[in-house]
């Protein structure tokens, strides 16, 4: 399932979503395009974030502890491939921009941060003895459906869906959309190279923010954003 668009409209011009996808472009760019590629492949040893290096500078290694924090936020803004950043970018797009709009600015930029440390923090304690780097917005942008989840359930989400040959564009719930992709976290988590727990660590954060401070209630009902 490939989402395409919502039709959620937006009462604001999205500049924080616009500019964390300009980054993260013009990172990917300057990395596989300008760079050689053993020092492209040198940003991830250093920007990424280690489990192990992470959980050894908490432990004893208190000289590397700004370093390792570091790479919790610049890790988010270094991807390994053109699908890696292409899937990333669309699905900060299709979503993003209406939490943005339903935050403000300045807080939207900061959920979005805190969903990435969140993302980042559930991860290194499911695997604290990794040696991968973890790379990629996915941490912060699964915040973001998460909060999306609850604040849009409604919202309708034109989504591309492959099935084998069957290829065909449809009008899927976001509660529907979001809670397969939410589930299908954990039925790829055995497979190597992506921090699935990582996506799981930053839903459900995106979930509890969107419970506390964007899904209101008045008399025990909730009450969401026009359009839900």
């Amino acid at each position: 399932m490939i989402p395409l668009k919502d039709n959620i409209p937006t009462r604001t011009f999205p500049i924080i979503t616009m500019g964390l996808i300009f980054v993260n472009i013009i990172i990917f760019l300057w990395q596989h395009l300008a760079l050689h590629a053993p020092a492209g492949a040198m940003l991830y040893t250093y920007y990424g974030l280690v489990p192990r290096e992470f959980v050894a500078s908490l432990a004893a290694r208190h000289d590397l502890l700004p370093y390792n924090i570091m790479t919790v936020f610049t890790s988010m803004f270094i991807h390994g491939g053109f699908l890696h950043i292409i899937g990333n970018m669309l699905y900060l797009w299709i979503f993003g921009n209406n939490i943005e709009d339903r935050l403000g600015h300045v807080g939207y930029l900061l959920f979005y941060l805190l969903s990435g440390v969140c993302a980042a923090a559930f991860q290194v304690f499911y695997d604290p003895s990794s040696e991968v780097p973890m790379i990629g917005a996915s941490g912060a942008v699964s915040g973001i459906l998460g909060a999306y989840l609850l604040v849009y359930p409604h919202a309708r989400i034109k989504t591309l869906l492959i099935i084998v040959i069957f290829i065909k564009v449809v009008d899927i719930p976001a509660i529907v959309l979001l809670t397969i992709w939410f589930f299908m976290q954990f039925l790829y988590s055995n497979v190597d190279g992506i921090a699935w727990y990582a996506h799981v660590g930053g839903f459900i954060f995106g979930l509890l923010f969107a419970l506390l401070f964007l899904v209101r209630r008045k008399g025990g009902k909730p009450v969401r954003a026009s359009g839900s």
